[in-house]
């Protein structure tokens, strides 16, 4: 985990109590809830006494154990998944979720010296904040996606019901004691919203999963045997590029040489709409489901290559937490997106092999699937993986 995910925000001598809100915390997949354990043990181990307060798809449990100096309890609230089908049912959703959280935590957090939300579940800002008079703790809010700017880059045409939001949102940011927020690129949203800089700290995810020498990879699904794999693992949600990562594998596949074959270990939105035009196009690829956190590495390491995509109204708003992990591996990167994103700044800047392609340039994804089967996948791994 990054050493900077490590560092509290929080003076562990004068503000020990702790509490971290979250969404679907482990065994649950969800980049969010993983890291904000992650966190949270690292906390407890500087001597916090932290309370982790989250969502289960099983039964709602409780559980407290000591870590180094400090202490952590998990709460899990039993919930089911996100009707993702509908919007209204969405947010009916959300509002249930974040009164269930604060109202569980609502002990706790009155007597936290530190209170730390992310943006999953979203528009908790809308809860913790006005009623901020009733806690006495720091309260540092760990932008992982902005909302509702999320909710509006993902829908056509101006709308004075999000814009309403925005600014009610925007009002209650100002009145947050500081912010943590992923990259570079949403500092710089951030402080267009009008947040002083020195209430910001860029606190980076890091990778939740480590790569041994030795460490034995998943084993490939038998149709992707003998091709060279591209791997997308994850979330492949709203957010995420599809128009230009089906019409470039439906040229590599239809007018090029075919030689890269794309395997989704992936849920979301996005996923689905991939999996359809696929179909429709009778393109080759495979598709499972995403694996839990302790086969990560495993998965990691199977392919020949990772494939990340961004959309541009998303650039600042999302960042992909997967490039860490990605990159820790080794394989070659291939990232569809903007030049502007965080994204590229991180691979960039890494060892392996690397490709941007701009969102609508499917040629150039063709491209770089052409580039990355005309090299040799021993040349591209690395020593040991």
């Amino acid at each position: 985990m990054s050493e900077l995910l490590e560092r509290s925000p929080f003076d562990p001598g004068s503000e020990r109590r702790i509490v971290i809100i979250a969404d679907w915390l482990p065994p649950d997949v969800g980049a969010v809830g993983q890291y904000m354990q992650m966190r949270a043990r690292a906390f407890a181990a500087q001597g916090h006494a932290v309370t982790l307060v989250g969502l289960s798809s099983k039964a709602p449990s409780a559980t407290n154990e000591k870590i180094g100096a400090g202490s952590l309890t998990e709460i899990r609230l039993a919930a089911r998944p996100v009707p993702r089908d509908s919007l209204f049912g969405r947010l009916l959703w959300t509002v249930w979720i974040n009164l269930r959280l604060v109202w569980r935590a609502y002990g706790e957090l009155r007597v936290a010296d530190g209170i730390l939300f992310t943006g999953s579940p979203p528009f908790l800002i809308h809860l913790l904040v006005p009623l901020k008079w009733l806690w006495k703790g720091k309260l540092i809010y760990r932008i992982t996606d902005f909302h509702p700017e999320c909710l509006i880059a993902a829908h056509e045409g101006r709308s004075s019901l999000l814009a309403a939001l925005l600014a009610i949102t925007n009002l209650w940011r100002r009145r947050v004691d500081g912010f943590e927020v992923l990259g570079e690129d949403q500092l710089r949203r951030l402080l267009d919203t009008g947040i002083p800089e020195n209430r910001i700290a860029l606190v980076r995810d890091g990778s939740p999963v480590t790569f041994p020498v030795g460490l034995t990879p998943e084993v490939l699904p038998r149709e992707l045997a003998g091709h060279f794999v591209l791997l997308y693992s994850g979330n492949y949600g709203v957010a995420h590029e599809v128009d230009t990562v089906f019409e470039g594998y439906r040229r590599h596949h239809q007018e090029g040489s075919g030689r890269v074959w794309l395997w989704l270990s992936a849920a979301g939105s996005g996923t689905e709409e991939l999996v359809r035009r696929f179909a429709a196009a009778e393109l080759p690829f495979h598709r499972s489901a995403p694996v839990p956190l302790e086969r990560l590495s495993g998965l990691l390491v199977s392919p020949d290559a990772h494939l990340v995509t961004l959309k541009d109204s998303f650039v600042g708003f999302v960042m992909p937490s997967k490039i860490y992990a990605c990159i820790e591996s080794g394989r070659p990167i291939v990232f569809v997106g903007n030049a502007a994103s965080d994204v590229d700044l991180l691979a960039r800047g890494a060892k392996q092999a690397y490709w941007q392609v701009s969102c609508g340039d499917p040629a150039g994804f063709a491209a770089s699937l052409e580039d990355l089967a005309n090299k040799s996948d021993k040349s591209l791994r690395p020593v040991g993986a």
